[in-house]
Order: structure tokens, then C-alpha cells, then sequence
């Protein structure tokens, strides 16, 4: 028995890998490919699993979801939004709960159902709208900002929901509304509980966890407080999902951000594969082909009743009839909270199988044409209402933090380097974000108003969230070797065509870091070589003009100069070493030209030719070695020995 079920759920997966990499092909979401797996291995395809058997595991990718849902929750940039999320976005959540909800009342469903039903259909889908709008550039237009806008509030309003639906219900009899009010009442002091918890006693547990350096800890930290507090929630009688929220609320304002959202991200993700795999588990393929034309023409009533309605309340707020229609587009699908919204509903006996289907029926739909219709928002806007919209609210922009920016620098390292660096790009009023893993540092910086956040920088969820992709140089001043490596190869990948300037201790890697992408290495033994060498010349009467170049010189030809030294008592066999041959009457080399000698294949460079206290740097090709010149060669000490070996004997 347990046999079949591994075997079962390995299936299951090589479905869903499958299943996401063809729908990606047709640029549909990866939300229906964890549908149709869920269908495939449901009650209604090959039976390998039930909903109840997946339901726990998979309500956990929904509180792991609210609680980076909570992370993001940023009370400045909502703050700086107001007018937009709480005035046209509460309004779409009420309007379309109202009018969705009374139709659904009056064609039979009870009150609670129909409010679930409005609930759920006043949603959109953030991760489409947000996906989609960033890869065609929208999200600092008119349309865009008022997108984001309406889908900030649908996200806040899902809290409320959360606490209303185990309110409604308990063991299926509906509760009176003293009942209610008490859960309510319940929430507010369990959110009040919490808040001063992560206040005073949260953020003294993540300094704790980051002074360990131990990643492994980290994540177990964030998992744990995600869980615990979804716990707590729940044994007051409300939603996990809601106690996760307040947690990531919590942590949201800290410098732990963006790496708590790093480490979080892959359980979240397969998680919530799992949670949506539960959700096509839901579809009775029987009850789909029984009420087709009722999930058409509900598809068709709810797409065309969201539109009208987001349609109708920007022209009410004066916006340009062309953003209008297409922030409407935008958002006329169900979103993926709806799923979880109407999956509660079912567990909690507030919806009706055959009504939980059809919706699920209409959200999956939906969701499957609506990247299309975003894409082609703007165009069909365009083609329904002429004119065009004037530049200050086609061109209006969101207020988004720094690392979004058009171009911004991000420094991975805010030691004695990064901050130097930070703070000449703050004197030209350059715009910059920083990423460090010393919690003091990033604690103190902070307090100063610098745009620093606790982070790995070899972590690319953690790249991703600082913008790394829009930034135009990224700048990598770590001293360990193998932080450096790492974190110049995800800054690469992210970012193909920003400069990646690289700070070494020394030049033993130039040339590895060179091929791994860097646009320039800058090791700081040979630069301080440079800037020294810069001061003698300049106090021994040489014009600046030439120092500059000469310094320029040697950085474009990689240090060459600094390149090779001769050996002390100590000798480092990792470094080039600068050896002085000299040719004896009877050295097989006399009177062979330099361009005969093989210097690739004894791996040495020869540097110069000194001939009667004349020195020739670089010996030409055709030059024919004599005796008692001596050759300046440059490189490993056993390559250095091998040529001279060869030099002298052949």
C-alpha cells in the first residue's frame, strides 16, 4: 500500500512537471498546470488521491502564502497609495461582493453562500496581473498603478475573510451574530496579541538567528514562526492563514525582509503547487459536463460584470476612459485567493459541492485567457475608446521603492568598501540598495535612513527581490572567495547586461573572475600598488595626464606590470613569480629567434629582453637570442623552472 502511493505521488509529479512545462509554452500560468495534475490524479481522472488526503499538507502552502503576502504588506507604499487602494479599491471589493452576492441570493443560493460567492468573484488574480504588467513595462503607467492599486486592497481584504468564514460556520450550523461579533472581537485582540509579540519580542529572536550565520537556522526560525502563529490563530478559533499574515506583517518593516522571503519562497511555492493540486481534486469532471452552459454563462456574466464595474468606477473618479477600459481588462479574471476562499467554504459546509465546482470551473477559465487579454488590454482599449490619454496619466508612476528604479547601483557587501562606495554614489545622488549579512551593521545603518537589508547575496530568490534585474551596475566587495564567486555568477545570470565590478584581495583569480562575467576585477593589493606608484611619479615631476594614462594602461592590460615579482625567502607557489634567465655560450637557445620557443606550452610569458644593460619590453618575434642576454620571465615557480630548464638545455 504504501508502495502505490510513492509510485503514485511520483507520478503525480512527472504530471505536474510535464503539465507546467507545456502550458509555459503557451504562456498560460502554472497555477492551471497544478489544476489540470490535481484533475488527472483526483476522484474524477485516476483516483490515486482524494481532496481530504492532500488537504492538510497543501493548507500549509496557504499559510506560508499569506505570510509572504504579509511580508510585502508595506505600510509606507500603501501609505503613499492611499487615495487609489482604499478609495477605488475598497470600492471594487464592496460594489462587486454586493452586486455578485445579490444575484447569487436571488437565483437560490442562502446568504452566507452568497456572500462567499460574492467574496470570491470580487477577486483578482495578483500573481498574473503583477507577472504579466512587469514583463510588458505597465506597471509605471496610469493603468498599472491603478492595478496594483485595486489588487493591494483585494489582497488586505482577504484578512478580514479569512476570520469570517470559520466564524460563519461551526460544524455546519451557522452562528448567530453575537457569535460573530464575539470571533471578531477575538480576532482584533489575537491581532493586537500579536502585534506587540513582533514588536518587542520578534525582532530580538531574528538578531539572535542572524548572528549565528547559519542559514539552516534561519529558515527553520522563519518556518516556525509562520506555523506557530498560524497555531495560535487557529486555536482561537480563526484561520492558520491569518495568524501567518500577522507574522509576515510583523517581520515586513524589518531588515530580515527580503531574505526571510528568500528562504521562504521554495517551501511556498511547493506548497502551494500542492494547495492548487487539492483545488483540481475539488472538479467533478460529471458535474463540469452536467452544468457546461451554466459555467459559460457564468464565466461570461462574471468577466463582463468585473469589467463594467472597475469600467464604471474610474470614469466616476475622472480617469481617461482608454485606462480605464484597460485596468478593467486587466483584472476581470478570478484570482487565486479565490480558490482558497471557496476551498475553506466547502471544508467549512458553507458552499454547496456542484456551486464550489462551477466557480472553480469559471476561476480556472478565466485565469487560462486572461494573460492574453492583459496583453492585449491596451489594444482593445485603444480600439473601443479613440483618443488618446494625456501624458500625465498615461506616464503617471507608482511609488515604488529604490531598487526599482530605471538605474540604481546594488552593492553586495557593506563592509569599510561598500560603504565608501555607498557614500560617494550618495554625494552624486546616485540611487543605490545594498544587501549584508551582519545584522548589527544592517540595524545600525538603518537607523540612518540607508537603503540597506539583511540578505545573502548568493541566494538568487534574495537577488531577484532587491531588483537586481534593473540595476544598471552591481557592485561585489566581499573578501571571501568563494561569496564573491558565487554571488558574481547569480548577478550575471540575473543581470546579463549590467557592469559587475568585482573587489578581490588579490590577483590570483583575475583572470577565473574575468571569464565568470565580471566587467572588471579590482584587486586591492595591486590598486594600492597603483594609487602609491601614482603619488611617487606625481612627487617626482611627472604631468598627472600621463600618470592617469599610464594607470589606465595597466588596468586595461590587466595589471601586466603588477604581474610577477621576484620570489622571497617565502615563496607563494599560487603567484606569478618574476625570474631572470641568463644564456650561457653553451644555452641551447643562443641564436634561436623568440617566436621559436614554445612559451604557451612551458605556460611562461617572456617580459623583456635585457642585452648590454638595454632592456626591450616586449622582444619582437624575429629577435634572435645571443649569449649573456637575460630574459625576464614571468610565471608559476614550476613553469618557471621547466622553461628555464629548457632554455638552458634544450
Amino acid at each position: 500500500m504504501e508502495h502505490n502511493m510513492f509510485i503514485h505521488i511520483l507520478f503525480m509529479l512527472v504530471i505536474a512537471i510535464v503539465s507546467i512545462a507545456l502550458l509555459g509554452r503557451l504562456g498560460l500560468p502554472a497555477i492551471l498546470a497544478y489544476l489540470l495534475t490535481g484533475v488527472i490524479s483526483g476522484p474524477s481522472g485516476l483516483h490515486w488521491f482524494t481532496q481530504q488526503q492532500v488537504h492538510f499538507v497543501a493548507e500549509l502552502g496557504v499559510v506560508l502564502l499569506m505570510f509572504t503576502l504579509g511580508l510585502e504588506f508595506s505600510v509606507p507604499r500603501l501609505w503613499s497609495m492611499r487615495r487609489t487602494v482604499f478609495g477605488l479599491g475598497s470600492a471594487q471589493v464592496i460594489v462587486t461582493t454586493f452586486i455578485a452576492g445579490g444575484i447569487a441570493y436571488l437565483l437560490g443560493q442562502n446568504f452566507v453562500a452568497a456572500v462567499v460567492i460574492g467574496s470570491a468573484i470580487a477577486l483578482s488574480s495578483t500573481a498574473i496581473v503583477l507577472k504579466l504588467m512587469n514583463e510588458q513595462g505597465w506597471l509605471r503607467r496610469r493603468h498599472g498603478e491603478l492595478s496594483i492599486s485595486v489588487l493591494l486592497f483585494q489582497d488586505l481584504a482577504v484578512v478580514p475573510m479569512l476570520i469570517l468564514l470559520p466564524l460563519l460556520a461551526s460544524d455546519g450550523t451557522p452562528m448567530s451574530l453575537n457569535g460573530i461579533l464575539y470571533g471578531l472581537l477575538t480576532g482584533i485582540l489575537a491581532f493586537i496579541g500579536l502585534m506587540s509579540f513582533g514588536k518587542w519580542v520578534l525582532p530580538r529572536i531574528f538578531d539572535e538567528v542572524a548572528r549565528s550565520r547559519s542559514n539552516e537556522l534561519f529558515v527553520l526560525s522563519t518556518l516556525v514562526v509562520a506555523l506557530v502563529t498560524g497555531a495560535f490563530t487557529q486555536w482561537l478559533g480563526l484561520s492558520m492563514a491569518l495568524g501567518a499574515f500577522i507574522a509576515g506583517m510583523l517581520l515586513g518593516e524589518s531588515q530580515y525582509r527580503r531574505q526571510l522571503e528568500a528562504d521562504i519562497r521554495p517551501f511556498r511555492d511547493l506548497l502551494m503547487g500542492l494547495f492548487f493540486i487539492s483545488i483540481g481534486m475539488l472538479l467533478d469532471f460529471n458535474l463540469v459536463l452536467l452544468y457546461w452552459w451554466q459555467i459559460l454563462l457564468t464565466l461570461i456574466a462574471v468577466v463582463v460584470l468585473k469589467i463594467v464595474i472597475v469600467y464604471g468606477l474610474l470614469q466616476l473618479a475622472g480617469e481617461h476612459a482608454r485606462v480605464a477600459l484597460s485596468t478593467a481588462i486587466s483584472l476581470g479574471q478570478v484570482g487565486e485567493f479565490s480558490f482558497v476562499l471557496l476551498a475553506l467554504a466547502v471544508n467549512y459546509q458553507l458552499l454547496d459541492k456542484e456551486v464550489s465546482t462551477i466557480l472553480v470551473a469559471v476561476a480556472v477559465i478565466s485565469m487560462s485567457f486572461s494573460p492574453w487579454l492583459i496583453r492585449h488590454s491596451v489594444d482593445i482599449a485603444k480600439r473601443f475608446k479613440g483618443g488618446k490619454p494625456s501624458q500625465e496619466m498615461a506616464e503617471q508612476t507608482v511609488v515604488l521603492p529604490t531598487s526599482e528604479d530605471d538605474d540604481f547601483v546594488v552593492i553586495l557587501g557593506y563592509g569599510r568598501v561598500g560603504q565608501t562606495i555607498a557614500r560617494f554614489l550618495k554625494t552624486e545622488a546616485i540611487n543605490y540598495i545594498v544587501l549584508d549579512l551582519d545584522p548589527t551593521r544592517v540595524t545600525e545603518s538603518r537607523a540612518a535612513g540607508e537603503p540597506v537589508y539583511f540578505g545573502d547575496a548568493c541566494k538568487m530568490g534574495i537577488l531577484k527581490r532587491v531588483g537586481i534585474r534593473q540595476a544598471s551596475m552591481v557592485v561585489v566587495t566581499f573578501a571571501e572567495e568563494r561569496q564573491t564567486e558565487e554571488a558574481l555568477a547569480l548577478s550575471r545570470k540575473l543581470a546579463p547586461d549590467a557592469k559587475i565590478l568585482v573587489r578581490t584581495r588579490d590577483d590570483s583569480n583575475l583572470t577565473e573572475l574575468k571569464e565568470a562575467g565580471a566587467t572588471q576585477v579590482i584587486p586591492e593589493s595591486l590598486e594600492g600598488s597603483l594609487m602609491l606608484v601614482s603619488q611617487v611619479l606625481y612627487k617626482c615631476g611627472v604631468p598627472l595626464p600621463r600618470i592617469i594614462k599610464r594607470l589606465e594602461s595597466e588596468r586595461r592590460n590587466h595589471y601586466q606590470y603588477l604581474h610577477g615579482f621576484f620570489s622571497g625567502t617565502e615563496t607563494d607557489f599560487t603567484l606569478d613569480l618574476l625570474h631572470a634567465v641568463s644564456l650561457s655560450t653553451s644555452a641551447s637557445s643562443v641564436g634561436k629567434k623568440v617566436a621559436d620557443i614554445p612559451w604557451s606550452q612551458l605556460d611562461v610569458e617572456l617580459r623583456a629582453v635585457r642585452r648590454k644593460g638595454a632592456e626591450i619590453e616586449p622582444a619582437p618575434d624575429d629577435w634572435v637570442l645571443r649569449r649573456n642576454d637575460i630574459l625576464m620571465l614571468v610565471g608559476k615557480p614550476r613553469s618557471i623552472e621547466k622553461a628555464e630548464d629548457y632554455l638552458l638545455q634544450g
